[in-house]
């Protein structure tokens, strides 16, 4: 399939090693749901560790990219390089709670009152009766995605004018396999029983990993 031919080795073993981890998880939830929600998916553990590592890995790619080509590319490639390695930075952080069970740092009186977990983090707040996280972490988030998995590439592929725009802000453009990706990672998901959501949060984050460094144009980062 041309589909395959047009992946580097590097993408199809992240790939590999993603969907290996997912079906362990996926198996794990109807043979040992014990093991799997209290080890494999439990808080500060394994999987969460690995969602922080290409949340981090992109932190760092990003900033490459604000000092090598800045000078080369508009004030637009800047801002949303910038904007890239801050959001990873701050998603990162929010996934081990800033650390705060590692050093053991005890949660101030606010986050214990307004936060679903008792964490010193923003994404378990609640407010009004509402999780920050349902609405603006999932609801948001899903709806962005929607828009950039569809549209943007849509666009880019029809429209110069997008195409233009997206050369001189930087944005990654996904490629076909991107969305195969994480199609398939949407069936494992949902055959998973039990706590899915650290499985979906881990995949998720090391597809976005290859969308910003293996993009359709890549020409505009080099």
């Amino acid at each position: 399939m041309k589909i395959l031919k047009d992946i580097g080795i590097i993408e199809k073993l992240i790939l590999l090693f993603v969907f290996i981890l997912l079906l362990i998880g996926v198996i794990a939830s109807w043979t040992n749901l014990y093991w799997f929600n209290n080890v494999y998916v439990i808080e500060d553990g394994f999987i969460e560790w690995l969602t922080v590592l290409p949340l981090l890995v992109i932190v760092v790619v990003a900033i490459r990219y604000l000092v090598k080509l800045s000078s080369k590319r508009n004030w637009l490639f800047s801002v949303t390089m910038a904007f890239l390695a801050i959001l990873c930075f701050f998603v990162a952080g929010e996934e081990i709670s800033w650390g705060q069970r590692i050093f053991q740092v005890e949660s101030s009186s606010f986050f214990k009152q307004n936060n679903a977990q008792a964490e010193t983090n923003l994404h378990n707040l609640v407010v009004g009766g509402v999780k920050i996280n349902k609405l603006i972490f999932s609801q948001a988030l899903i709806a962005v995605a929607v828009i950039y998995l569809t549209l943007f590439p849509y666009l880019y592929k029809t429209k110069s004018w997008f195409k233009n725009l997206v050369t001189r802000a930087g944005i990654p453009i996904v490629r076909p396999y991107h969305i195969v990706a994480l199609v398939v990672t949407a069936i494992l998901i949902a055959l998973c029983n039990g706590r899915n959501s650290e499985l979906l949060e881990f995949a998720g984050c090391f597809i976005f990993l290859l969308i910003v460094v293996f993009p359709q144009n890549r020409e505009t980062f080099t």
